[in-house]
């Protein structure tokens, strides 16, 4: 009876005196090895040339490749994770990394938290955060910015991070700032004319947000106290859901994706009790997930004047009457009674402008 005879899956020869390998699961005789095989140079597994991965000193197997390599964001140099470098959401060589830091003198990594500065005289206070995106994650530019932010005095008032969900920008942060201080005494107008004048945008990008954060410890002196607030500023975004939709300017997917509701329930205890025990994440439209502060989240990124203080504005009359309205006061009050209240100059033409206030025509500056 003839013996089975032993085939290479690659070229069909009959292959006689066990003179083959095993590649891939795959019987390959010792020609084709040589010819059309290498050796990753990790684990030593005979692996085909087409499946090969690495550069040109250096053959890998896909799972090698996989597990302990990254390709540098730059120059896509083949790097070892033991050896590679990180620098705002990204990966680089040590002589691309270098080079990033060099660059970016006043462009802070993504985790960078300096001690809050406190602006203002104030128990509330508001931190900025405003991306801009469009003419590059560039130090020159930073300087530029931050020159004009930090003019007055010798204080930081701004700071400047990469963010890796920003297709070629950077992030604009304020130390924590009064209502006032923010209106009367920071330079956000000179900020984003520059900005705009250096090719940046925010409104006019799929990728930017604008997100205002409050001190927590002026809602109350007790972690109990503070929650009581918080619930009912949670009950507030969610019953004029389809408000602050419009205010913010976003579409639906968009507010979905970067700035999620909880979801409408009877109380804002009960709010406060999903949202606690929900794995929501920071990315809701009042993150809660900060110690410190929250974090109203759900703005499209602006590089107008008047919306930047106008969002503050309307976060502020939000905190006043979650502070100082009953749980029963807030279930009766309609949109309408909130901003018959309004008394903020850029508010009431920025709730005109988006037919939240009154339904009169009035002219409106494009959105940058």
């Amino acid at each position: 009876m003839e013996e089975n005879k032993i085939i290479c899956s690659h070229c069909g020869a009959e292959i006689t005196d066990d003179d083959y390998s095993m590649v891939n699961g795959q019987v390959v005789c010792s020609d084709c090895v040589e010819r059309y095989c290498c050796t990753c140079d990790r684990c030593g597994a005979t692996i085909f040339d087409s499946d090969a991965f690495g550069d040109e000193y250096t053959n890998l197997c896909e799972s090698c490749y996989d597990n302990f390599y990254i390709r540098c964001e730059n120059c896509d140099a083949l790097v070892h994770v033991d050896d590679c470098f990180h620098l705002n959401g990204y990966d680089y060589c040590s002589d691309c990394y270098h080079d990033e830091v060099n660059k970016c003198r006043n462009i802070h990594d993504y985790s960078y938290k300096p001690e809050p500065i406190f602006y203002g005289d104030s128990s509330r206070y508001f931190g900025v955060e405003l991306e801009i995106d469009g003419a590059g994650k560039d130090d020159d530019n930073a300087e530029e910015l931050l020159r004009i932010a930090n003019s007055n005095g010798n204080s930081e008032r701004v700071y400047i991070k990469g963010d890796g969900s920003l297709d070629d920008g950077m992030e604009i942060i304020s130390h924590p700032m009064s209502l006032e201080y923010h209106k009367n005494n920071m330079n956000w107008e000179n900020i984003m004319k520059k900005a705009i004048s250096l090719g940046y945008r925010s409104h006019q990008t799929n990728t930017c947000g604008l997100h205002i954060h409050v001190n927590r410890d002026n809602f109350g002196d007790s972690r109990e106290e503070q929650d009581e607030v918080i619930s009912r500023i949670l009950y507030f975004v969610e019953t004029h859901w389809n408000e602050m939709l419009k205010f913010s300017r976003r579409s639906e997917y968009s507010i979905n994706r970067w700035a999620a509701r909880y979801g409408f329930e009877k109380t804002g205890r009960e709010i406060l009790d999903k949202a606690k025990k929900g794995s929501y994440g920071r990315y809701t439209a009042v993150n809660l997930c900060n110690y410190s502060t929250i974090e109203f989240r759900m703005f499209r990124g602006t590089l107008k004047y008047n919306t930047l203080i106008a969002a503050l504005e309307l976060v502020n009359a939000i905190c006043d009457i979650a502070v100082g309205t009953s749980d029963e006061g807030l279930q009766k009050l309609s949109w309408s009674e909130f901003v018959a209240n309004i008394t903020d100059t850029e508010l009431i033409q920025y709730l005109k402008e988006r037919k939240l206030y009154i339904n009169e025509e009035i002219e409106i500056q494009e959105e940058m």
